[in-house]
């Protein structure tokens, strides 16, 4: 599953550590989730939809 996660961060000027913090996760985990090796919960995805200003529908990138 593709992503738009680094895409919309660095728009709003967020470091990966940042967003790490903000969700309370590892920046190891955000790392991960960008580069498409780990899939998140679906409380993460939504938590990270919401500090990002989007849906997790748009965030995410069925193929």
């Amino acid at each position: 599953m593709k992503n738009k996660i680094k895409l919309l961060r660095k728009n709003r000027g967020l470091r990966q550590e940042d967003i790490a913090v903000l969700l309370n996760v590892s920046r190891q985990t955000i790392v991960a989730i960008e580069n498409d090796k780990y899939n998140p919960t679906l409380e993460l995805a939504m938590k990270m939809a919401r500090l990002l200003d989007t849906t997790v529908e748009e965030l995410f990138i069925l193929e």
